[in-house]
């Protein structure tokens, strides 16, 4: 990284001997060369001569997810289907599932991930090698890469990587191959969760996947390349070592990754390419019950979600075109201790014209109008919950939000078109306003398909739903649309061309809904949920009413439904007020737990000179949503808002250990008291050298052992900037440097420098004050703790 100024620039690199890959610039349609050149010469797996009649070995992968589906709806199955000797055994996937979680959380560095779980898989892979036909080879490679890049998330950071773990299969025709299919999982997870929706069942499944096929008498056409990773969760580590550094990934021309961001449901295609829609038609063939969405693509990739897959890495560092396949439902749970094996669900393992331009111009204001003002008050609502600390009142009872928000949001619409009804088209004649509101509202959609035609994005689809079936309808039923009032015929006609695209928004709503309720949950505290969600409610009503609005003038009045819809609202306002509607449960069936990360840290801070100028211990704690610590409160007093964490402005990131650069995220956090803690494996950090370079710079080289994961924090004379370590077992100490140019002698340094070290398992993990605090907290809290040390240099 470069920085410029009178300050000076500043660059920080690994050292020589480690790799440095990086993310190539974006490169232009059908020029290869600019964005880098494609290492050997990648070219699609299917020239378009054979893209109809895809190969056997693709629709074998891309076709995982449909076998998928089946084994999914089998493992759970009391009465599994049975299983030839080469088919598809769901029992015998569900056997590998349980046994990859029943090893417990498989931390990257720790024994776990990097002994138990690769044992694991290495003596059923021999299994299923001794068993195979003579018709395939079998290779296997366990790979330890050391590396590091940067990436484009969460603000942008350096990620550093020493001996993490891939366990590489290829299955081959007996002859060899020379291009390969690449299917990938990871079998680690997260501290303190059993990961087996993210992502042991996708390793069950592939293991298996490698068995039906090591076992078939037909020989493939191509190679089949399966990567267990072992560094997922430490942001995409272990993918970007495999691609950038594995001898196989030369011949990798397509890939398929299975991921998760929820426990179960249908397996949802949230991305695919760049390019190569071959891949999509593959997949559609392939699979029994193909379930996509280019909206579920657009909305992730423009970064609302904070999360991220290996999709990225294989497109953006191997050049290589894929797809992303991932569980969505029940995101409450994901990322916590309940995402078991016995969690995931059977069916988730398986898988006009006008007539008078000004009338139309003013009804076309007028419809804009009232959805403006009806985001303006549910907005206010939600902001007036948030501010009486009722957020999140819906997370775990959904309907609350719908009789709240979207309730007010169609009370609101009716309302304003009923002034408009009654004071502004007094003397109007009610069917001419019904055909020119609808008219308004075909051209507002008219309107909206164009501009994200031109704008190039796919969703566009969904506009064009609400332009042709509207548009068929009226000229159906024409002669109905001018006859006196709205008849009986003339309703169920209307409804029955509406059909569809209501089907479609219906399903397209509760998808994001499901989607983004859970993700309200970890969204950080700065964020309103409250608001978010109900702007989304207020989106979906108001496209759920457009081709509705046109019946407030057909009808002789609306005020029933204005007053349903208004007690409905108050009574749920009042009842949110009064706090009857608890955030966050502890059921067992269906937890829905409120996150909190508690670290113990110790922090020093020295001076230029290295002596200790002030240090401190306590336990740092953060609520991952909206609401903070106010529902903690009443069952742990201590932790209160006087507590609050004071921000150290002369250190990066406020001189706080965090994990990953989350900090804009979580502004409010609470510091509470607590002895020193002394890892028995503490940090060692050493300056190694300073050297004087040209153009006025200074390299600084430093040495860095300590645990698995570490922060390093770095902030020369503005702006600070971020590196995260991880390490699989036994790695050499962490070298890097910096350099920096200076236009002048500074007294009180040129940078600061801190390393938090973080102790995610073993014997240094929680203290005795952690685990005590820890147990106070309530059943339905999900609380993750672990121990850190914080030291913040000057140079």
């Amino acid at each position: 990284m470069e920085r410029g100024g009178d300050t000076g620039g500043w660059r920080l690199r690994a050292t020589a001997a480690q790799r440095d890959r990086r993310r190539p610039p974006p490169r232009e349609d059908g020029d290869p060369g600019a964005g880098g050149k494609k290492r050997g010469g990648r070219r699609p797996l299917l020239p378009l001569p054979e893209a109809r009649g895809a190969p056997l070995v693709l629709l074998y992968l891309l076709g995982l997810r449909a076998l998928a589906q089946v084994s999914h709806r089998q493992l759970l199955s009391r009465q599994p289907a049975a299983a030839g000797p080469r088919d598809f055994s769901a029992s015998r996937a569900r056997g590998y599932l349980d046994n990859i979680t029943a090893i417990g959380p498989r931390t990257v560095g720790s024994p776990e991930n990097e002994v138990l779980a690769v044992n694991y898989l290495l003596e059923q892979i021999r299994g299923i090698e001794r068993e195979s036909t003579d018709a395939h080879k079998i290779s296997v490679d366990i790979q330890r890469p050391t590396g590091s890049f940067s990436i484009d998330f969460l603000g942008g950071f350096t990620s550093y990587y020493a001996n993490i773990t891939n366990v590489v299969v290829k299955l081959e025709p007996r002859n060899g191959a020379e291009h390969a299919v690449l299917s990938n999982c990871h079998f680690d997870s997260v501290p303190n969760t059993p990961g087996a929706s993210d992502d042991a069942v996708s390793c069950a499944v592939m293991l298996e996947i490698l068995n039906t096929l090591s076992k078939s008498s037909q020989s493939l056409q191509h190679a089949v390349i399966f990567l267990f990773n072992g560094a997922e969760e430490n942001i995409l580590q272990a993918s970007h070592g495999f691609i950038t550094q594995h001898e196989w990934a030369k011949s990798i021309r397509a890939f398929i990754n299975l991921e998760a961001a929820g426990v179960g449901g249908k397996e949802l295609v949230f991305q695919t390419g760049p390019e190569n829609p071959w891949l999509v038609q593959a997949y559609v063939v392939a699979a029994k019950h193909p379930f996509a969405s280019v909206v579920a693509q657009e909305i992730f990739q423009s970064g609302i979600i904070p999360a991220d897959t290996d999709f990225r890495i294989y497109r953006d560092f191997g050049n290589v075109p894929g797809i992303d396949l991932a569980f969505i439902e029940n995101g409450y749970i994901y990322h916590t201790k309940y995402d078991t094996s016995d969690r995931i669900l059977t069916d988730s393992i398986q898988r006009a014209a006008v007539h008078n331009l000004k009338k139309l111009l003013t009804a076309f204001s007028l419809t804009l109008t009232s959805w403006v003002c009806a985001l303006v008050a549910v907005l206010m609502v939600a902001m007036f919950v948030s501010f009486i600390g009722r957020a999140l009142s819906w997370y775990t009872h959904f309907y609350v939000s719908v009789s709240l928000y979207g309730t007010a949001a169609a009370a609101k619409l009716i309302l304003v078109h009923m002034l408009a009804k009654k004071f502004f088209y007094k003397n109007v004649n009610e069917q001419f306003l019904g055909d020119v509101f609808f008219d308004a509202s075909l051209m507002i959609w008219s309107i909206v398909l164009a501009v994200m035609t031109q704008m190039g994005l796919c969703s566009a689809f969904i506009c064009t739903l609400w332009v042709a079936f509207p548009l068929l309808t009226k000229l159906m039923i024409h002669k109905e649309f001018s006859q006196k009032g709205a008849t009986i015929k003339f309703i169920v006609m209307y409804m029955l061309g509406m059909f569809v695209p209501y089907l479609y928004m219906l399903y397209l709503s509760w998808t994001v809904f499901e989607m983004f309720t859970p993700v309200m949950g970890r969204s950080g505290s700065e964020i309103p949920p409250d608001m978010v969600l109900a702007g989304f409610i207020v989106i979906f009503t108001v496209i759920l009413s457009s081709y509705f609005i046109n019946f407030i003038y057909l009808v002789k009045s609306t005020k029933t439904t204005l007053v349903t819809l208004t007690t409905v609202f108050v009574v749920t306002l009042i009842l949110v007020c009064s706090g009857i509607f608890f955030p966050y449960s502890s059921d067992a069936a269906n937890p829905k737990p409120k996150r909190v990360f508690l670290q113990h840290t110790s922090r020093r801070f020295h001076d230029l000179d290295g002596n200790v100028v002030k240090s401190d211990s306590g336990i740092w704690i953060n609520g991952f949503d909206y609401n903070g610590i106010s529902h903690i409160t009443p069952h742990v007093p201590e932790i209160n808002d006087t507590i609050r964490t004071p921000c150290e402005e002369q250190a990066p990131f406020c001189g706080l250990p965090w994990i990953l650069p989350v900090h804009f995220m979580f502004r409010k956090n609470w510091y509470l008291p607590a002895p020193e803690i002394l890892p028995r494996s503490p940090i060692q950090f050493k300056l190694l050298s300073k050297k004087l370079m040209p153009w006025n710079s200074v390299r600084l080289s430093f040495e860095v052992s300590g645990p698995s994961h570490m922060s390093l924090y770095v902030r020369p004379l503005g702006g600070d900037y971020f590196v995260f370590y991880s390490r699989g077992l036994q790695a050499a100490p962490w070298h890097f440097w910096v350099e920096l140019t200076v236009s002048a002698k500074h007294s009180d340094g040129i940078v600061s420098l801190a390393i938090a070290a973080h102790y995610f398992f073993g014997e240094d993990q929680k203290s005795p004050q952690l685990y005590a605090l820890l147990e106070r907290f309530p059943n339905w809290t999900f609380s993750s703790g672990w121990s850190c040390t914080y030291d913040l240099f000057v140079f």
